[in-house]
Formats: structure tokens, C-alpha cells, sequence
């Protein structure tokens, strides 16, 4: 169980660093409820200055964590009872699960879920395990769900792993400069193919202690592609490796297994972690205990004990957290206090700055193979995760360092040369690679887990740009803080270059309707909310007509109590953009757009409106609502941090106007 954040206590005086300005009475609600909201999240902040809210997913983690323990050997009766009260709460009325809170059903979370419930002895006769059977059953059964289902299932001999796309370690073989080598994944598939790919050698087969033969109705019917796809030829291709899969080349599987090894081994992370991920976590571990690895050995040991820090226990049950977003909270709290009035030489600024700071990645990572010369500096996502260092993190880090008075050391210098040399050759940014493009990807027949590769996106690029424009204008301006942040870097030609060509990108991504596609939020609202503040911090215009376009498309999609909502399906269904029911994290969005394009009307007024009226007496949003997204359509997040941080940038940049540099 992992320990309660220590906090640092909020000063008396904060209060007074929220001010109004010429736009709102010192004693209007909007000031009180920031002054709220401030103090919320000044109580949250830990004592060596980082903020962290819990990052909710879905039950399948909570059912793979106690798959994972009895592949080992190590589940215990206690994990288990209290896990299982944790997917039980999640279980919709109908008795199935789904990936997001309001989500519909999911067939392979609800068959993870029921099976993680049966190891917990839950039986086939409970009224809540009859219906989720039932649905399962009638949505195809076992044979239907994702692959990675699939997987966890025949590492217990509940499904045939002839049954299954064949996953060759031998693909460690093929060098970068080849079509669906293991960097033509994005970084957290490339993680988990890797170690996928030695437990797909070994395949293993452990006890499961229940039988769960009632959910198998046969194999989903047989895939007919044409030969003329490529996904038809990779079914031709799958075929083959089957047959190789027989009586593979002792040696060349050996030398394939063993790179495998070295390449997992290589990043595993202080922590413990591979990644910062479960995915690629839980199945690096299973690999390394098939290659041999004892569960006493230094790796395995690591792997397990750092899991403990990524479980959260309480009244509700045992939950493990995909992932961890300290870099990333920290950061988006320290803007928030700023926009809120917060000085830079403030207790808790001073602290947070001095704590990202410290957390530059100066190392190597994956990405060097694309850019071998380029030297490193940015920051990732985690507490710990120096092989996977991202742009969109390392964008909002030096926004955030550049609203405190702490000296960066020339981490903000460095940051930015990285950044700008991680541009894609059409302007664009990506998350962690850069042109990490090769659709091809996902086609093969073994790749049906989400997103697979991690080309520009809106949101990551606005970031980037936003970045760059404001350094680039505080070292214009010339100003004392200059040589702190690593204006050098900023002020460049090249720096100054790479804006310029994310601003076109941007432009030309924008979509018909005038509003942005969100890779990392959900989802148009968030591409939108973080892609016109970039804008105009560039320089544009808020009478361009893009920006007129995005302002009509945001005020257009407000709904009736004065708040905005998108539900997730708008990553699948067009008709849901922008639309479903009213929270806090993405009427916040909605408020930062508007409120960058000078906007004063009737719609900004209307969301602060709803934004004051449903704060809570703690100075906090409830938000069941999840508003994060990990891959469109498949894997998404409910930040429990959002729906303050974002709340306090709009009400903050509402009361105080936004200072862009």
C-alpha cells in the first residue's frame, strides 16, 4: 500500500496573492472560489514540492495484477479480496464493465474482470457473475475479445496459444532502417511487443485454480482479408510463422531470445518499472522469470517492490495505477498558481521548481536512434522514466519553471534544443519519437491494443509552440529573467524556425468544423483548449479566421447549465464532439480557448458561472467524468488532479487576464 503524500502546509497569507484586476471586483465569486481552489491545491502539494493525483483507469489492471501474482506464485488471499471489492464497484447495472466511467460495455474488460472475480471466488451461480457470463456469451465469448485478453488466458491454458497471432522474438533482429522494426512502435507498445515476444517463445502454461470453460463459445469467425491489403498478407504471414513456430531454428532463436533479454534488462528504471507503465511492466517481468530470472533475483525483486508504489488501497478496494503523472501534475500546478497570481518567489512555486529541476533527464534514451547526434535534456511523464523523456512534458516543464524564480541551471536551454530537434519533418511533434509514422504497424495480426505509433498531434505541437513563442518573446523583450531560462536557446534562429513551422502545422490540422483533434484529452475540447492559447502566443491574430472559427465551434458546443463536455466516444462517432454532459477539466478548456481569443461574451461569463456554482465547500470539482486519454478509443484516464489545475488556469486567466510573457 503505498504511503499518503506528506503535504506542505499553504501559508495564511496566500489569499492575499490573488488579486483581481479591472475585470473582476477583489470580492466577486469567481475571485472566491479561485481563492478556494488555490488554497485546495497549495494543501495537495508534497513536501519535497511535486503534486500527484491519482490516475484512474480501468479494472483490467487490478485483473492483470492478480493474473500476474499467480503466474508467479505469489497471490495472496488479502490482494485478492481487496482487489475484488475494487472491480465489483466498477461493475456496471447490467453486469458488465466498461474502459471508462459511463462508459459502454467492454468485452474483454469484462472478461478480464469476471475472471480476476472468479479467482477471488466469486462462482458462476452469483446473480452478478451470471449476467456479466451471459453478455460475454452473447458478445462472442472468449474468441472474440483483444488479443492481450487472449494471452493472459492461454498463459493459464484457457485458450490455445496455436490460437493466436504469433509474436517472433526474432523481430529484434531487424535493424531500424527496416519496416516494422521494434522503433517503428511507439515507445510503450515497443516496450510491451518486446517482452510479448519472448513469452509468445516460451509459451507457458500455469495453473489457474478455476475453470473458466463457460465463457469459450468457439473461435470468433475466421478473418477473410484480401491479399491485395496488407493486412491480408500479414494473415499470409501469420500463417507461415505458425508452421515455423513448430520447430524454430534452435540458434537464431536463442541469439533473438537473448537480445530480447539484454534490451528489456537495459531499461528497466530506478523504480522498478519498465516504462513508467504496466503494460510493459507486468510483461517484462513474466519474460525474465521465463528466461530464468528467480523471483529473489536484484530484477525481479525491484520489479515487484516498485509495483507497491504504484497500488492505492482504501475503503473502496486495491487499485493499481497504470501509471504515475508527477512530472506532469507538478508542472501543470505550478502554471495554474501562477495564472492564479501566485508570485514566482513563492514558498510553494520555489519548492516545485526546484524539485522539476532536479528531475531533467540528461541521458540517452530510445529516441537517440533516430537522433544520434542530438544531445539530450527534457523531462518524461513519471517519477521515473529516463529512457522515455516526452515533448509534451518538457514543454509544460519550462512553461511551468519560467512562473518561478528558481534557477533551471540551463535545463530550459537544454530542453529546448532537444525539443526543437525532435521536430517531425512535417512541423509537427510527437509524444516521445520523432516521425514515429509507420501505419503499416497496425496491421499486423497480433496488434489490436490501441494506438501503435505517435505521430504530431495537436495538442503535444500547441504545447511546443506556445513554449517556444513565449521564450522567444521574454528574450526579445530582453528582460532580466532571460538569462535564468535559457533564453539563449530560445531566442535562436532555429528555435524561432521550428515555432514558425508548428504554427503551420497547426493551422493546416485544423478541422472543418474549426476545432482541433485531442490526442492526449478528450478530446476535440482539449485540442482546441490547448491549441489557441498557442496561437496567439505566437502571434496570431484572435481576429484570424482560424481562431474566429475555433471561438464559434467552442461557443456553439456549450450546453444549457453554462459548462462543456465531450464524451469519449467522439473518438469514434463524430456526433459526439464536443458534446455530453458539463465538468469541470473540460469547461475549463473551453475557457482557456475563449479566454486567450479575447473573448468577454455572454459564453465566457456563463462558464465561470458554471465553474463557481459546482465547486465543492473543499474548494475542489467532483469529476467521475474521464477527461485524460492514453489511446483514443481504447485506453483512457480519469486525472483526478484536472479538475483543479485546469479550473484555477481559467478562472485565473478570467480574473487576471493571461500573461503569455
Amino acid at each position: 500500500m503505498a504511503a499518503p503524500p506528506e503535504t506542505a502546509p499553504a501559508p495564511p497569507e496566500m489569499a492575499a496573492h490573488i488579486t483581481g484586476s479591472d475585470t473582476a471586483e477583489p470580492a466577486s465569486p469567481a475571485v472566491a472560489s479561485l481563492q478556494r481552489a488555490v488554497a485546495a491545491l497549495t494543501e495537495r502539494q508534497h513536501h519535497d514540492g511535486w503534486w500527484k493525483g491519482e490516475l484512474e483507469t480501468n479494472v483490467t489492471m487490478d485483473a492483470e495484477d492478480l493474473l500476474l501474482r499467480q503466474f508467479l506464485g505469489i497471490r495472496t488471499e488479502r490482494q485478492t479480496a481487496a482487489a475484488a471489492k475494487w472491480i465489483r464497484s466498477r461493475q456496471r447495472e447490467d453486469g458488465t464493465w466498461a474502459t471508462y466511467y459511463g462508459g459502454p460495455p467492454d468485452l474483454s474488460t469484462t472478461i478480464e474482470a469476471y475472471v480476476a472475480l472468479r479467482l477471488a471466488g466469486d462462482t458462476v451461480d452469483d446473480p452478478h457473475m451470471r449476467q456479466a457470463c451471459t453478455f460475454i456469451r452473447q458478445a462472442g465469448g472468449i474468441g472474440a475479445s483483444r488479443v492481450f485478453t487472449r494471452i493472459w488466458l492461454a498463459l493459464f491454458g484457457q485458450w490455445p496459444w496455436e490460437r493466436l497471432p504469433v509474436m517472433p522474438p526474432e523481430l529484434m533482429l531487424l535493424p531500424p532502417s527496416i519496416p516494422l522494426n521494434i522503433y517503428d512502435f511507439a515507445c510503450w507498445a515497443r516496450q510491451t511487443v518486446v517482452a510479448l515476444t519472448v513469452i509468445s517463445a516460451h509459451r507457458p502454461v500455469r495453473n489457474l485454480s478455476v475453470d473458466i470453460a463457460e465463457l469459450d463459445v468457439g473461435p470468433a469467425p475466421a478473418r477473410h482479408r484480401s491479399l491485395t491489403s496488407w493486412a491480408g498478407r500479414f494473415d499470409l504471414l501469420d500463417r507461415f510463422l505458425h508452421v515455423y513456430e513448430r520447430r524454430p531454428l534452435g540458434a537464431l532463436r536463442r541469439f533473438s531470445l537473448g537480445a530480447a533479454e539484454r534490451w528489456i534488462l537495459k531499461r528497466q528504471e530506478a523504480d522498478g518499472s519498465w516504462g513508467g507503465i504496466q503494460p510493459p511492466w507486468v510483461y517484462s517481468l513474466m519474460a525474465l522469470h521465463l528466461q530464468g530470472y528467480a523471483l529473489d533475483h536484484p530484477v525481479m525483486q525491484a520489479g515487484l517492490n516498485g509495483l507497491e508504489g504504484f497500488t492505492i488501497e482504501d475503503d473502496a478496494g486495491r487499485r493499481i495505477e497504470a501509471c504515475q503523472s508527477p512530472v506532469w501534475d507538478t508542472a501543470l500546478a505550478v502554471v495554474a498558481l501562477a495564472d492564479a497570481g501566485v508570485a514566482p518567489d513563492d514558498p510553494h512555486l520555489r519548492l516545485a521548481g526546484e524539485w522539476l529541476a532536479r528531475e531533467e533527464i540528461t541521458v540517452p534514451g530510445d529516441w537517440t536512434v533516430r537522433r544520434p547526434h542530438l544531445a539530450p535534456g527534457g523531462w518524461a511523464f513519471e517519477f521515473a522514466n529516463d529512457n522515455y523523456p516526452d515533448i509534451d512534458d518538457t514543454a509544460e516543464v519550462v512553461l511551468a519553471l519560467r512562473r518561478t524564480d528558481t534557477p533551471d541551471h540551463g535545463a530550459v536551454g537544454r530542453a529546448v534544443d532537444w525539443t526543437v530537434g525532435m521536430q517531425c519533418h512535417d512541423g509537427g511533434w510527437g509524444a516521445f519519437d520523432v516521425d514515429n509514422t509507420r501505419a503499416l504497424c497496425r496491421e499486423l495480426p497480433f496488434c489490436d491494443f490501441g494506438e501503435l505509433i505517435d505521430p504530431p498531434s495537436a495538442d503535444v505541437t500547441a504545447h511546443v509552440v506556445e513554449m517556444l513563442s513565449i521564450l522567444g518573446r521574454t528574450a526579445e523583450a530582453g528582460s532580466e529573467a532571460d538569462a535564468a531560462a535559457g533564453a539563449r536557446s530560445a531566442a535562436s534562429t532555429a528555435a524561432q524556425a521550428a515555432a514558425a513551422r508548428g504554427v503551420a502545422w497547426l493551422l493546416e490540422a485544423q478541422e472543418p468544423d474549426g476545432s482541433w483533434f485531442g490526442r492526449w484529452g478528450v478530446n476535440h475540447l482539449y485540442g482546441t483548449g490547448a491549441v489557441v492559447p498557442a496561437l496567439i502566443a505566437a502571434g496570431i491574430s484572435p481576429r484570424h479566421p482560424a481562431v474566429r472559427r475555433a471561438v464559434a465551434w467552442v461557443a456553439s458546443h456549450q450546453n444549457d447549465d453554462g459548462g462543456w463536455g465531450e464524451d469519449l466516444r467522439s473518438y469514434s462517432d463524430p456526433r459526439y464532439r464536443g458534446r455530453g454532459t458539463s465538468n469541470a477539466s473540460q469547461t475549463a478548456w473551453a475557457l482557456l480557448a475563449l479566454l486567450a481569443a479575447d473573448e468577454r461574451g455572454p459564453a465566457v461569463e456563463r462558464g465561470v458561472d458554471f465553474l463557481v456554482g459546482s465547486q465543492l465547500a473543499d474548494g475542489t470539482w467532483d469529476e467521475t467524468w474521464f477527461t485524460g486519454t492514453g489511446f483514443p478509443g481504447d485506453f483512457t484516464i480519469n486525472y483526478h488532479l484536472y479538475h483543479l489545475v485546469f479550473p484555477i488556469m481559467a478562472l485565473g486567466r478570467y480574473v487576471r487576464g493571461w500573461d503569455y510573457g
